[in-house]
């Protein structure tokens, strides 16, 4: 029996068989791994946050004064108070967005085990849609319903995968220690810097920290870096120089 064959470069066609296709070095096909991106993501956000919002506080309070005390507390109370909220707000969403997956998950179980020839028929229908012909998406869906119902169903109507529900403690963590990460950086600079050089040390080593937040979290996400590093960054030198001017405001006009 002849081999299957495919078009050279060239025009002409050869007898050799098609080539086994393997997955590409920058195409990662591991389980989990949207789980895994939800939790860097997480951790990214959560050191940008960090940085930016403890920062604003202690530059603000340096602008009202150069007295050490009140940088420390405001700073430290930023910090911590910070942490636990960014935490207690990612474990609420990624709760809410777990509890709803496995509704989700439970419907289509419930599903298949009272109508499994209409599931059968839905899936079909879904392989049909997506340019399949009726005959090619009937086969496609009795296999992979042999294989593992649930998982081909949940894959092709709801996009989820039952292996990687997300985690809202690990969600949760990962925002927290990426916060106190973030707020170290500007609480720790602004300490240890001579009262005279303090704030334009912490304004450049907070805009370089937020350029590195800015292309990690756009690289993770496959987004221009330029772009993204530059959003930060405005972002984030507005927010000094605004928290600045108040705290120095205040200074200027005694309330402090």
């Amino acid at each position: 029996m002849a081999s299957e064959s495919h078009p050279c470069l060239a025009g002409q066609v050869t007898t050799e068989p098609l080539p086994r296709a393997t997955p590409h070095a920058a195409e990662p096909h591991t389980a989990g791994l949207a789980g895994r991106l939800n939790w860097l993501r997480a951790g990214v956000l959560g050191a940008n946050d960090g940085i930016v919002s403890v920062a604003a506080i202690v530059v603000g309070v340096a602008g009202a004064t150069p007295e050490l005390a009140p940088i420390i507390t405001a700073g430290a109370a930023g910090l911590i108070g910070g942490a636990i909220s960014m935490a207690l707000g990612e474990y609420v969403s990624v709760s809410s967005q777990r509890d709803s997956q496995r509704a989700l998950i439970a419907k289509e179980r419930t599903e298949l085990a009272d109508d499994p020839a209409e599931e059968l028929a839905e899936l079909a229908g879904i392989y049909r849609s997506k340019g399949l012909s009726a005959e090619t998406a009937e086969t496609v869906a009795k296999e992979l319903t042999a294989h593992d119902a649930l998982k081909a169903h949940l894959d092709a109507e709801l996009n989820i995968d039952e292996d990687d529900v997300a985690s809202p403690w690990q969600a949760a963590a990962a925002s927290a220690l990426a916060f106190v990460i973030g707020a170290l950086l500007p609480f720790l600079v602004i300490l240890l810097t001579p009262a005279s050089v303090r704030i334009p040390v912490t304004f450049a080593s907070v805009l370089v920290a937020l350029a590195i937040t800015g292309a990690t979290s756009a690289r993770i996400g496959g987004s221009p870096i330029v772009r993204a590093m530059l959003r930060v960054v405005i972002g984030g030198a507005i927010a000094l120089a605004a928290t600045y001017l108040i705290g120095h405001l205040l200074n200027t006009t005694g309330v402090v």
